[in-house]
């Protein structure tokens, strides 16, 4: 396309609801929207378009329940280590961002397994191609929770400004997105790239996150391409 974006943010909304309308559990949504999100990288790739950021796991979802909360889990360690896997042999390179911490010692290492096999420089290997696109994954992320603690190592390095707080985000070296895109039909950002998002052309569309598909994208790129973005001039 003439107006490609470099980065598109995604909030995956509407799993649960796409499950209840069909008479599932809303486990299956969850899992339906995770496995959903391979062939949208992919497409996102062959459209011409190097970032995409997608929203997993905020740091609110942790207050649903338990059982939910496990589910969750055990679906992201099942992504690490096949889909991303099979992604990386893609040329889709892959960061995890947020608190990652919070996440179990298995979750944290298999995350850092997947990174390593992805990005150039990363795993040990040599003449590893620079990937065709950067999928970052936003889990157990929360906005206000990143700007908190990218303002306080500022501050510790010296004077905030914005250049030395954009330093410290967990996105640090993700170009700002172009696009935000969230599915499900709400119309909010959810405390989702709250610094990042300040200028990005906002689609809110009604279909759920794992009924989302490339003509969907395509359909965004072809209306972004006629917005006229004056970023405040």
């Amino acid at each position: 396309m003439e107006k490609t974006p470099g980065c598109i943010g995604i909030i995956l909304d509407g799993n649960r609801r796409w499950a209840k309308e069909r008479g599932l559990p809303s486990f299956e949504g969850h899992r339906q929207g995770m496995n959903n999100l391979e062939p949208i990288v992919l497409a996102a790739r062959d459209l011409g378009i190097k970032h995409m950021v997608v929203y997993a796991f905020s740091t609110e979802n942790w207050n649903r329940s338990k059982d939910e909360v496990s589910y969750l889990m055990e679906i992201f360690e099942e992504m690490a280590r096949k889909n991303l896997a099979r992604l990386a042999k893609e040329g889709v390179a892959v960061r995890f961002v947020g608190q990652r911490e919070r996440f179990s010692e298995t979750l944290q290492t298999v995350m850092r397994e997947a990174e390593a096999k992805s990005l150039p420089g990363r795993s040990g290997r040599t003449g590893l191609a620079e990937p065709k696109i950067t999928l970052w994954i936003c889990m157990s992320y929360g906005g206000r929770a990143e700007i908190v603690q990218a303002a306080t190592a500022a501050a510790q390095d010296g004077a905030i400004s914005e250049e030395s707080l954009a330093a410290h985000l967990w996105t640090a070296g993700m170009p700002d997105p172009d696009i935000i895109i969230r599915t499900g039909g709400a119309e909010r950002l959810s405390n989702f790239l709250l610094w990042q998002s300040a200028y990005a052309e906002l689609f809110f569309i009604p279909t759920h996150w794992p009924a989302f598909t490339k003509k969907d994208l395509e359909d965004i790129l072809e209306e972004y391409a006629v917005r006229e973005r004056r970023m405040g001039r």
